[in-house]
């Protein structure tokens, strides 16, 4: 059960790639790149859960701030040119 999850999150991570390399805008890419990483989380976790490595938690949340800071600073200097 918990595999054809993951396969789900796949296969959705492969349709929002195509948003990501097709967007028309640049802030579809990002958002696109922002649920990318997302999934990436979730499927971290849930091969953890699959094998029994509860240490995979810790890896998914340090992903999950690594994603969020790259995500804020990367529209920072979209935004600024900048990012001080």
């Amino acid at each position: 059960m918990f595999e054809s999850a993951a396969l789900a999150i796949i296969l959705s991570a492969i349709l929002v790639l195509y948003r990501g390399i097709r967007g028309p805008r640049i802030c579809d890419r990002v958002l696109a790149i922002n649920v990318i990483g997302t999934k990436t989380v979730v499927l971290i976790a849930l091969i953890g859960f699959i094998y029994e490595r509860p240490h995979f938690m810790d890896i998914a949340l340090a992903y999950a701030l690594i994603n969020f800071i790259a995500t804020i600073a990367f529209l920072k200097y979209r935004e600024m040119g900048r990012l001080d």
